[in-house]
C-alpha cells in the first residue's frame, strides 16, 4: 500500500522492535514526567484564607456581621445590670424608703430598658446570623464553582489516583464543612466570647473583691467541662475503635455473605460479632455516665455559686465600709455565672472553625494545582489548516497510576490523512493508549507525536482536542434533549456561534449520517426528547454519540470499540453510520471485532505495546500471522452466531413499545437511563413474551409510623432493664424538683439580704442558713444527675448492644435477594448497624427521663407560684409558652441552619459528580466552560431560592434570644406594681417571678441536651423496616423436607431465571442440563452468560422463575435448607475468610464444629495442600487471618477455602471460578488441591481459563444465558465452535 511522499514531511520511521518486556527501569526524566501528572500540592490557609473567594460585599456584611454578633452578645449580661437594680429598687421601697411615685417611675424606666435590651438583642441577632449564613452561602458557592472547574481543567491521570468517590465527597461534605464553620458559627462564637468579656467586667466594675471570689466558678465549670470532655474522649475513643472493629467485622461477613449462608455459619458468627460489640459497651457506657455526672457538677457549681456568692455579699452588705446593694450582689452572681457558661458553649463552636480549615486544605489543594495539561490554557499555536496527518514516532507510554509497566515502547506509526487505520490485538496491548495519547489525555513518557508535522505539544490544548471527535466503547450521553446532546459536538467549532436555523441543519444532517434521524423522529417528542427521563438502547445512545461527534465535519475521528457492546442487529447499523461518518477523514478505530475494520487501509497488529505487523486486511490475511489466527477464532463465532439467531427470536420480539414507535435496534439487556442523570424519569418498562412469567414489582408504599409504635418496638429491646429504668425515671423526677425548690432557696436568699440595718444580725444568721441550704442542694443535684445518668446509661447501652446484635442476626438471615438491592449494599447495612443503631438511643429510657425532668419542672415550679401568688404567677404563666418555644426554638433553628446547608446543593452535587465521572467525554468536547457555567447557574439559583428562608428562620432565631427579655419585663412590671401597693412581700415576688420565669428558661434549655429526636425516629422506623419484613419463599421452611444423605445427581429441568432487582433482563433462558453422582462438570463461556447464576440456584440463594432443579430427583425447593446446603460445599473466586484464626475459619465448614476430631482437620488441611504451609507457620492453627484474611496470599486463602470446604465432606463441590484470581504458580498448587478434592464427589467448576477443566467428564458452554453446546475437551475441539474459538483466543492472548 502506498503513501504519497508529499502529505507530509516524514522522517525515516524506525520499525518497533518486537519484544515481550512490558516492565522496563524508568529514567530520571521519565519518572519527572509521570511525577508532574499525578502530584497534588498541599495548601494550607488559614481561617481567613477561607475567604478568598469572598467579594467585596461579602466583606462588607462580615463585618457588619462581626460588629452585630459582639453587640448582641455584649447586650446580654447588660439584663444582669438591670435585675439588681430592680431589686435594690424593691428593697428600698419595701423599707418605705422612697415613696410610690419615686418607685414607679423607676420601675418604669427599668421595664422600657428592658424593652430596648430586647429590641437591640433582636436588631443584633438578626443581623449577625443573616449575614454570617448569607456570606457562608456565597463565599462556599463560589468555591464550589472553583472547585469545580478546577476539576474540569485537571488531567485524566489526576482522576485515575482519586479513590471513587473522592470528588463526590470533596464537592459535598467537605464544602458542607466549610459552611458549617464559616456561617451563623462563626457568629455564635462572637456572640459567647463577647458575652463572657462584658459579664465578667460588669461584675468586675459592679464590685472587684466579691467578683473576684466568684471567678472560683469560672475555674471550677472550666475544670469540670476540660477534664469530663478529656475523660469522655478516652472512653469515646476506646468504644469507637471497638465499634469499627466490630463494624469492619461485620462488613467482612455481610460482603461474603453467601458463602456464610453456604457454610450456614451464621450462628456462629453472629456470636463472634456480640464478643466484638461487648467490648465496646463498658467504655461507651462509662462516657455516658461522666456526660451525666458532669451536667450535674455544672448545675450544682452553679448552685455552690450562689450559695458563696450570697455569703460573701451578706459578709461584705453588712459592712458599712463596703457600699455593697442586695442589687449588686445579685448582678455579680449572675454576670459570672453568664459569663462563665457563654465560655464553655465557644468551644463547640470552635471547632466548627478548625474543621472548616481543615476542609478548606484539601479543596484548596486541587485549586491551586497547575495542571500539566490544562484545556482552559490559551498557550500554544492554533494552526489555520488542518489535514490530518499524524505520525507517532518512538512513543514510550507508561500510566502514571502505574508505572511499573510499560504500555506501549518505541512505537512508531504513520496515520495518513482522510485514511482508516485501524489498531487490533488483545487486551492490554496499548490501542486504547494510542487514543488517550492523542487526545492528549495523557504525556507519553519518550517520543513525539505530530499532526501535519507540527509538534502536538507545542499546539494549544482545546484547540487540538476541537479538531478531534471521539466515539468510545460506552457512550456518555447527558441529561438534556437530544438536540443538546448533538449539539455539544459543535463547541469550539465555526459553526458553534451559526444561525440557528442552520445549526438546526447540520444537527439533522448529523443524525442522519448517524443512522440515528429516523428513531429519533418517531419519538413523542422527538429532537426535544429529554434523554434523563427517558429510556434508550445501547444502539441508539451510540448513534446519538456518533451524530455528536461528526456534527462539527471534525477532521480526525477516533472510534474506540465503538460497537463492542452492541449485540448483532444494532451493530450493523452503528457499523454502517460509522463507515459513513469516517469517508473523507483521518480515521482511526480501535476494534475487538475484526468484521468492523475489514475496510480499514492500514491495519495495526499490537501485543504487548509493541507493532507486530501492519497491511491491509488482504495483506495481512495472507502472511498468516497473529492477524490471521485472531480473524480465523472470530469467523467461527459469526456463523455460529447467524446459526443462532433465529432460535432466539423468541426473546427478541419486541416490536413495538407502548407509545407506538418501532424499537427497530432495541438493545436486548443493558438499558441505563442517561449516563448523567440529575431527575431520574419515569421508564417505560419493554414487554417481552418472557413477561408473563415476570412477578408484579411490590408497590412501594411508606408506612408512617406512630412515635408510641416506635416506642413500644424500641422498648422490646430493654425488657430486662425495665427495674433499673423505673429507678432511673424516680430519679428524673427528683431531678425535675430540683429548680422549683431552688427558686424559693433563692427567694429567700434575696429576701435576708434585703433586711434592713437594724436587722443585720439576723440577716447574717439566715444567710448562713440559706447558704448552706445551697451548698446541699449542690451536692443532692450532683448525686441526683449522676445517679438518673448511670442508669440510662446502663439501659441505652443494653438496648443498643440488643438492637444491633439482633438486627445482624436478622440480616444474616435474609433472603439473598435482600442483598442486590440498592438499598441494601454492605455498605449501607453497615452504617445501620454502626452510626443509625447509636441514634436509637434518641427515643429510649434517656428522653423519658428528660420529658419527665422538664415536665416535673413546669408542674412544680406553676404549683408553687400559684400558691405563693396566684395573681402575678397567672400574668407570669402567660409567658410560660413563649419561653418554652424560646428554647425549643433556638436548639431547632440551629440544627435546621446545618440541616438545610447540606440538603440545599445535593441536586447540584450530583451534576457535578456526573460531570467529573464523565471526565473524558467533558474533555474530548471540550466542554468544561458550560459545565462550570450550567453549575455556577444552578447554585445561583439554589442561594436565590434560600434568601427568603434565611431571612425568615434568622428571624425566628432572633426572636428566641429576644423574647426571654419582654418576659422579664412583663413579670418585673407587674410585680413591682403589686409590691408598690403592698399587696406582695419582696419574698413572694421572688417565688412566683423565679418559678415561673426561670422555671420555664430551664425547661427551654433542656431540649439542647435532649437527642435528636427525629435522627431517632427515622433510625427506629429503619429498623422496625428491617425486623418486620419477611422473607417470601415458595414452601414454608416448617413443611420442608429434611436431607439426611445425598447420592450427588443434579438436574436443571427447562430452568429460566431472572435477577429479582433486575427483572428486566434474562439470565438463564430455558437451561437443561444432567449432573450423574461422582461427576466433574465445568461451566463456561463469556462474562454474564449465565454460569455463576446457576451455582446461584443450586445453592438455593434464589428460585428459578421457570423449571425446577432436582437434586437425587427431588425438586430442591421442597427441601429444608438448613439440612440440605450441609450436604454442599462452595469454593468462590475471592476466598471469604473471617476475622480469627486458621483453625476458627476451617471450622466454619463443619456441620457438628463440636464433633470434629484434630483428625480430620489435619486430613482436610492434608487434602487442600495446606497442611504443610499451616504447620511452618509459628503459631499454626491458631494462627490469625486478619481482616478478609489479608495476613495470607491469594493461593494460601485459596486452599484454606478448599479446606473448609473438604471438612463438610460435602456430596457436591462448587467450584466458582476457584482459580481466576491467582497467578500461575499459585494457580498450579490450588488446581491439584482441587483436582483431588474432586474425587469421588459430584463436582460443578465453573471456569475462565479453559485450562483448568481438560480434564471434566462434560463441558457446557453457555451464551446468554442457553446451554450452546456440550461435550468432552476433545468433542468440543473437533467441533470446531464456540469452546473451539475460546481456547484458540486464550492462547493467542
Amino acid at each position: 500500500m502506498k503513501w504519497k511522499e508529499e502529505d507530509i514531511c516524514l522522517e525515516s520511521l524506525p520499525t518497533t522492535p518486537a519484544t515481550d518486556s512490558t516492565v522496563i527501569a524508568l529514567s530520571e526524566v521519565e519518572k519527572s514526567i509521570l511525577e508532574q501528572q499525578i502530584r497534588v500540592p498541599v495548601s494550607k490557609p488559614g481561617f481567613f484564607g477561607i475567604y478568598r473567594y469572598a467579594s467585596r460585599w461579602d466583606l462588607v456584611f462580615l463585618l457588619l456581621s462581626s460588629v452585630a454578633s459582639i453587640i448582641g452578645g455584649a447586650a446580654l449580661p447588660l439584663f444582669t445590670v438591670l435585675f439588681g437594680n430592680l431589686t435594690s429598687t424593691f428593697q428600698d421601697i419595701a423599707a418605705g424608703r422612697i415613696t410610690y411615685d419615686h418607685f414607679h417611675h423607676e420601675l418604669n424606666k427599668y421595664v422600657v430598658y428592658f424593652i430596648y435590651l430586647a429590641a437591640a438583642e433582636f436588631i443584633t441577632i438578626y443581623i449577625a446570623t443573616v449575614g454570617f449564613i448569607y456570606t457562608g452561602d456565597h463565599v462556599v458557592q463560589r468555591i464550589r464553582v472553583e472547585y469545580l472547574r478546577a476539576i474540569l481543567r485537571q488531567n485524566i491521570a489526576f482522576f485515575d489516583s482519586l479513590g471513587a468517590g473522592e470528588i463526590t465527597t470533596r464537592i459535598t461534605a467537605d464544602t458542607n464543612l466549610i459552611q458549617d464553620g464559616i456561617s451563623e458559627k462563626v457568629g455564635l462564637a462572637l456572640t459567647g466570647l463577647s458575652t463572657f468579656v462584658t459579664a465578667f467586667i460588669i461584675a468586675y466594675i459592679k464590685y472587684w473583691k466579691l467578683a473576684l471570689i466568684c471567678s472560683a466558678t469560672l475555674i471550677a465549670l472550666l475544670l469540670i467541662m476540660g477534664g469530663g470532655s478529656i475523660i469522655m474522649m478516652v472512653h469515646s475513643k476506646r468504644a469507637l475503635e471497638c465499634q469499627g472493629r466490630s463494624g469492619s467485622f461485620a462488613e467482612d461477613i455481610l460482603d461474603s455473605v453467601r458463602t456464610v449462608v453456604a457454610f450456614d455459619a451464621q450462628n456462629v458468627l453472629a456470636a463472634k460479632y456480640e464478643e466484638q460489640l461487648k467490648e465496646s459497651e463498658a467504655p461507651a457506657r462509662k462516657s455516658q455516665i461522666t456526660f451525666a455526672i458532669m451536667v450535674g457538677a455544672m448545675l450544682g457549681v452553679m448552685y455552690l455559686n450562689y450559695g458563696m456568692g450570697f455569703w460573701m455579699g451578706s459578709r461584705f452588705l453588712v459592712d458599712a465600709r463596703e457600699h455593697v446593694k442586695v442589687g449588686d450582689v445579685l448582678t455579680i452572681l449572675m454576670s459570672i455565672m453568664l459569663g462563665s457558661y457563654n465560655l464553655g458553649n465557644v468551644a463547640p463552636n470552635v471547632q466548627a472553625l478548625s474543621n472548616a480549615v481543615a476542609a478548606a486544605s484539601k479543596l484548596y489543594s486541587t485549586i491551586d494545582r497547575a495542571s500539566p495539561l490544562d484545556a482552559s490554557s490559551e498557550s500554544g499555536k492554533i494552526l489555520g489548516h488542518v489535514k490530518g496527518n499524524i505520525v507517532l514516532q518512538n512513543v514510550r507510554h507508561v500510566y502514571p497510576s502505574r508505572p511499573e509497566v510499560v504500555v506501549t515502547n518505541d512505537l512508531s506509526v504513520y496515520i495518513p490523512a482522510g485514511k482508516t487505520t485501524a489498531f487490533v490485538g488483545p487486551s492490554g496491548s496499548g490501542k486504547s493508549t494510542v487514543i488517550g495519547l492523542l487526545e492528549r489525555f495523557y504525556n507519553p513518557v519518550a517520543g513525539h507525536i505530530s499532526i501535519d508535522g507540527h509538534d502536538l505539544y507545542t499546539l494549544n490544548l482545546r484547540w487540538v482536542r476541537q479538531q478531534i471527535s471521539l466515539v468510545s466503547q460506552e457512550p456518555r450521553l447527558f441529561a438534556t434533549t437530544i438536540y443538546e446532546n448533538i449539539r455539544f459536538g459543535l463547541i469550539g467549532s465555526e459553526y458553534e456561534n451559526a444561525p440557528e436555523a442552520s445549526i438546526t441543519k447540520r444537527i439533522h444532517d448529523a443524525a442522519k449520517m448517524a443512522n440515528a434521524h429516523d428513531f429519533i423522529m418517531a419519538l413523542p417528542k422527538k429532537y426535544e426528547t429529554n434523554i434523563g427521563g427517558f429510556s434508550l438502547s445501547g444502539g441508539q445512545k451510540q448513534r446519538i454519540a456518533i451524530a455528536r461527534a461528526v456534527v462539527s465535519d471534525p477532521k480526525i475521528l477516533l472510534l474506540d470499540e465503538a460497537t463492542s457492546a452492541l449485540d448483532a442487529k444494532s451493530e450493523e447499523i452503528v457499523q454502517a453510520a460509522l463507515d459513513n461518518a469516517s469517508k473523507g477523514r483521518t480515521t482511526i478505530a480501535i476494534a475487538h471485532r475484526l468484521s468492523t475494520i475489514k475496510e480499514a487501509h492500514n491495519i495495526v497488529v499490537l501485543v504487548h505495546g509493541h507493532i507486530v505487523e501492519q497491511g491491509s486486511h488482504f495483506e495481512l490475511m495472507g502472511r498468516e500471522g497473529v492477524y490471521y489466527d485472531m480473524v480465523q477464532a472470530q469467523q467461527i463465532k459469526q456463523k455460529e452466531a447467524a446459526k443462532r439467531h433465529e432460535s432466539m427470536t423468541f426473546f427478541l420480539d419486541e416490536d413495538y413499545i407502548g407509545g407506538g414507535y418501532p424499537m427497530d435496534d432495541e438493545d436486548d439487556f443493558s438499558d441505563d437511563a442517561s449516563d448523567i442523570v440529575l431527575k431520574s424519569g419515569a421508564r417505560q418498562r419493554r414487554r417481552t413474551r418472557m413477561s408473563m412469567f415476570i412477578p408484579p414489582l411490590p408497590s412501594k408504599h411508606k408506612e408512617n409510623l406512630s412515635l408510641w409504635a416506635l416506642f413500644k418496638f424500641l422498648a422490646s429491646f430493654n425488657r430486662p432493664e425495665w427495674p433499673i429504668m423505673i429507678l432511673g425515671l424516680c430519679a428524673s423526677t427528683l431531678a425535675g424538683g430540683i429548680q422549683p425548690s431552688q427558686a424559693v432557696l433563692f427567694a429567700k436568699a434575696v429576701n435576708t439580704l434585703s433586711l434592713p440595718p437594724f436587722e443585720y444580725h439576723k440577716l447574717r444568721h439566715d444567710a448562713n442558713f440559706w447558704c448552706l441550704m445551697f451548698l446541699m442542694m449542690g451536692l443532692v443535684t450532683l448525686v441526683i444527675y449522676a445517679t438518673q445518668g448511670t442508669l440510662f446509661a446502663y439501659s441505652s447501652e443494653k438496648l443498643i448492644f440488643r438492637a444491633r446484635s439482633q438486627a445482624f442476626r436478622v440480616m444474616l438471615n435474609k433472603e439473598i435477594s435482600f442483598f442486590d438491592k440498592e438499598e441494601n449494599t454492605t455498605g449501607a447495612l453497615t452504617s445501620t448497624l454502626g452510626a443509625e443503631t447509636k441514634q436509637l438511643a434518641g427515643i429510649s429510657g434517656v428522653t423519658l427521663g428528660t420529658l419527665l425532668i422538664v415536665t416535673v419542672n413546669l408542674s412544680a415550679s406553676l404549683v408553687v407560684a400559684l400558691v405563693m401568688g396566684w395573681k402575678l404567677a397567672l400574668v407570669c404563666i402567660s409567658a410560660v409558652p413563649v419561653l418554652l418555644m424560646c428554647g425549643f426554638l433556638r436548639v431547632w433553628m440551629l440544627d435546621r441552619f446545618q440541616r438545610r446547608a447540606k440538603a440545599a446543593y445535593q441536586q447540584s452535587a450530583s451534576s457535578a459528580c456526573e460531570a467529573a465521572s464523565a471526565i473524558r467525554t467533558v474533555a474530548s468536547l471540550t466542554m468544561e466552560k458550560q459545565v462550570v457555567s450550567s453549575y455556577e447557574k444552578q447554585v445561583q439559583a439554589q442561594l436565590k431560592e434560600d434568601i427568603l428562608p434565611i431571612f425568615k428562620s434568622s428571624a425566628l432565631y432572633a426572636s428566641s434570644q429576644a423574647l426571654p427579655f419582654m418576659c422579664m419585663a412583663l413579670g418585673f412590671w407587674y410585680g413591682g406594681t403589686l409590691l408598690g401597693h403592698g399587696e406582695y412581700t419582696l419574698f413572694q415576688f421572688y417565688v412566683c417571678f423565679s418559678e415561673v420565669i426561670f422555671g420555664a428558661q430551664a425547661a427551654g434549655t433542656i431540649f439542647s441536651n435532649a437527642p435528636d429526636m427525629g435522627k431517632a425516629k427515622h433510625a427506629a422506623a429503619e429498623f422496625k423496616k428491617l425486623f418486620s419484613s419477611r422473607s417470601t419463599n415458595k414452601y414454608a421452611e416448617s413443611k420442608a423436607i429434611h436431607v439426611s444423605s445425598m447420592q450427588g445427581s443434579v438436574e436443571f429441568r427447562d430452568v429460566s431465571f431472572r435477577y429479582p432487582t433486575r427483572l428486566e433482563q434474562p439470565v438463564l433462558r430455558h437451561v437443561n442440563l444432567t449432573v450423574k453422582p461422582g461427576q466433574n462438570i465445568a461451566l463456561v463461556g463469556s462474562s454474564g452468560s449465565g454460569k455463576s447464576t446457576i451455582i446461584s440456584l443450586l445453592e438455593r440463594f434464589y428460585e428459578p422463575v421457570l423449571g425446577e432443579v432436582y437434586v437425587d430427583g427431588r425438586d430442591i425447593a421442597t427441601l429444608e435448607k438448613k439440612s440440605y446446603r450441609s450436604h454442599l460445599a462452595l469454593v468462590s473466586q475471592e476466598p471469604a475468610l473471617f476475622q480469627g484464626t486458621i483453625r476458627e475459619n476451617i471450622l466454619l465448614g463443619c456441620t457438628h464444629k463440636e464433633a470434629v476430631s484434630e483428625d480430620t482437620l489435619v486430613q482436610a488441611c492434608r487434602d487442600a495442600n495446606i497442611y504443610d504451609f499451616i504447620m511452618s507457620l509459628p503459631q499454626g492453627f491458631n494462627t490469625l487471618v486478619g481482616s478478609k484474611g489479608g495476613m495470607l496470599s491469594g493461593g494460601q486463602k485459596q486452599r484454606i477455602a478448599i479446606a473448609r470446604a473438604l471438612i463438610r465432606n460435602p456430596r457436591i463441590l462448587l467450584l466458582d471460578e476457584a482459580t481466576s484470581a491467582l497467578d500461575s504458580e499459585s494457580e498450579k498448587v490450588v488446581q491439584a488441591a482441587l483436582d483431588a478434592a474432586a474425587k469421588g464427589r459430584t463436582t460443578i467448576a465453573v471456569a475462565h481459563r479453559l485450562s483448568t477443566i481438560q480434564r471434566a467428564d462434560m463441558i457446557y458452554f453457555l451464551e446468554q444465558g442457553e446451554v450452546v453446546e456440550w461435550g468432552t475437551h476433545k468433542e468440543l475441539l473437533r467441533r470446531r465452535g464456540r469452546y473451539y474459538e475460546m481456547v484458540n483466543l486464550q492462547n493467542l492472548a
